[in-house]
């Protein structure tokens, strides 16, 4: 089942252009990827497809139950503001003890109701994020460089942490990521986008094309393979 999808999607900032006929669609329960270099208009992509910018041209069809959980880039909070994680979850609107518990867990932050949104790591604030965003059990996860500024075992480690949620709740994951390495072998179908979409498919296949080493080189090949001897690892090693 088709969640959402955009056809024929044209922004402009400024008379410059940020995407131009793009063209997407995200079925149930899978995961999908965009990548591309800075200014190539991920996030604009992600807040049309929110409705949060509306398109000069094209259209985005939702499903009628859909439900998006949002994890922004950045959320900037007063260091001096006195807030708990707790209190942070009420906002906008009060939740039971319940389900801030519940969705903490679910995010991997089950021990951090209590303090400071101030006083939290770079990771759990993430956590904090997605225990927000998954509130209300969403359909459709949407991951905005979720992982910025976190270090490399911290990325791995929340990617996993996205993929529990996901099979959780059986919802559908879209993410924007810089993080070729770990993204590439995270995601069912991966969005090569430069303003428009260079090519997409399955990691191996986009990781190979042309227009994609273009952009990122030839180098992430042997990061990828890496990285999935790390994620099986992992796996086995859980397993056992």
């Amino acid at each position: 089942m088709t969640l959402i999808s955009a056809k024929g999607i044209s922004v402009h900032h400024r008379n410059v252009s940020a995407l131009q006929n793009v063209s997407l669609s995200l079925d149930a329960g899978e995961i999908v990827t965009i990548v591309g270099p800075n200014g190539s208009g991920k996030s604009t992509l992600l807040r049309v497809l929110i409705g949060a910018i509306t398109p000069d041209t094209g259209t985005v069809t939702r499903a009628p139950d859909l439900r998006i959980g949002y994890v922004p880039q950045k959320l900037a909070i007063d260091p001096t503001l006195p807030m708990t994680v707790r209190r942070f979850l009420n906002l906008p609107r009060r939740i039971s003890n319940a389900d801030a518990e519940n969705a903490l867990t679910a995010a991997g932050a089950e021990h951090v109701s209590h303090q400071q949104m101030a006083a939290l790591s770079g990771g759990q604030f993430q956590r904090v994020l997605l225990a927000r965003a998954i509130l209300s059990r969403p359909n459709l996860l949407i991951l905005d460089e979720a992982t910025q500024g976190l270090d490399q075992p911290g990325s791995a480690n929340f990617y996993r942490q996205i993929d529990a949620v996901r099979q959780d709740l059986n919802c559908a994951v879209l993410m924007v990521s810089h993080e070729l390495h770990v993204v590439m072998s995270a995601s069912d179908r991966v969005i090569c986008l430069n303003g428009h979409i260079c090519c997409e498919g399955a990691p191996d296949v986009v990781s190979a094309a042309p227009a994609y080493r273009e952009l990122f080189g030839s180098g992430t090949g042997g990061a990828l393979a890496l990285y999935r001897h790390d994620h099986d690892h992992h796996h086995d090693h859980d397993h056992a």
